[in-house]
């Protein structure tokens, strides 16, 4: 598997059944995937921790949104819940900033074990309120996580004003040496939500960033305004609407 900096120009696609009001959707997205510990060569159009077209900071990503720690927050998560594991490389898979702005709704820290094995993902969950919370994700024996390997969580924080805060969510992550596919199926009562997130890994490149720009304008202030734009419609459809409630006080479940 590349240590190379690497670009997803993926896609998404969420899918809502059940509780009277279905609604569907699918669009273009831009993910990177980075060591943050050894970035390595990167090119000159993209920045860590510094200001370029297309970023990834540190503040962003591990703990609160603007108050991130990164990779040294992942160890820290890793010691307190699993301290017989030995983490390996860590890479994160995220939604960059472009010209400055950054919204992701999720965000993956892939964590790998000694022999390379991906063996616990972080999936980091923040929603258009500024409110995080991350669920921790292996098996219960820190078995490889394979395509077909299910891991399941409790929903603990609002996403959706036009869902509960009930019920649960099974992950499962494909991550191939050329691509990667990522599966949240949210279940609750007779309702179902659907998300997913594919697209082929490509090296990080100037050309590569160019076109994403060029393709999808405005980055994530575009993903913002279909997520807007997608609430209203259900809105319109009838779904029901509820305020949003305390975040948990737990930073991080499983």
């Amino acid at each position: 598997m590349s240590h190379a900096p690497q670009h997803i120009p993926g896609r998404t696609f969420h899918g809502r059944r059940g509780e009277g009001v279905e609604n569907a959707f699918s669009y273009g997205v831009d993910y990177v995937l980075l060591e943050p510990a050894a970035p390595g060569p990167l090119p000159r159009l993209f920045g860590y921790n510094r200001f370029a077209l297309a970023s990834l900071r540190d503040r962003d990503h591990g703990g609160p949104p603007g108050r991130g720690r990164g990779t040294a927050w992942v160890r820290d998560v890793l010691a307190e819940a699993l301290p017989d594991f030995a983490p390996g490389r860590i890479l994160l898979l995220a939604q960059p900033r472009v010209l400055g702005h950054v919204f992701n709704p999720v965000s993956f820290w892939l964590i790998h074990g000694a022999d390379d094995a991906l063996r616990v993902v972080i999936a980091e969950v923040t929603n258009t309120y500024g409110d995080r919370h991350s669920y921790l994700c292996h098996a219960d024996d820190l078995s490889p996580i394979a395509a077909g390997t299910s891991l399941k969580a409790k929903k603990l924080m609002h996403v959706s004003p036009f869902q509960p805060v009930e019920g649960g969510y099974v992950f499962n992550f494909d991550i191939a040496a050329d691509r990667i596919a990522i599966r949240i199926d949210y279940r609750v009562g007779n309702g179902r939500l659907l998300a997913t997130l594919t697209g082929p890994r490509r090296p990080l490149t100037n050309r590569g960033l160019i076109g994403a720009a060029l393709r999808r304008p405005f980055g994530t202030r575009r993903v913002l305004a279909l997520i807007h734009w997608q609430a209203l419609r259900l809105w319109w459809k009838g779904a029901r609407f509820r305020n949003r409630p305390e975040p948990p006080a737990s930073e991080v479940s499983r």
